[in-house]
């Protein structure tokens, strides 16, 4: 009976760990937005909380931070980990992470 008990305890544990793994990855989104009058654009990245990494989980958590700053959402560009921050940096500039 204890070693029936210390498989399912390990099995538990093992299960855990597996399913805690993805919510501590981090999730960033890439976006256009514009600010009217006059027009102006930009390209920026953001990290997302784990419970907003899609594209349609993203797009109200980065409209409403932008519109602090007075920015409209124009499109989620698309949803990455840390791997795909690199390559975006420069293109992002100022936006990189700002919100």
């Amino acid at each position: 009976m204890t070693q029936i008990r210390t498989l399912l305890l390990a099995a538990a544990t093992a299960a855990a760990a597996l399913t805690a793994s993805p919510a501590l990855a981090e999730c960033y989104a890439d976006y256009r937005a514009k600010m009217d009058n006059p027009l102006r654009l930009h390209y920026g990245i953001l990290e997302l909380p784990a419970n907003a990494c899609s594209v349609g989980a993203a797009a109200p958590v980065i409209a409403s931070r932008i519109a602090q700053g007075g920015w409209e959402l124009l499109q989620v560009v698309s949803v990455f980990d840390e791997s795909g921050l690199t390559s975006r940096r420069a293109d992002a500039g100022d936006y990189f992470l700002r919100f």
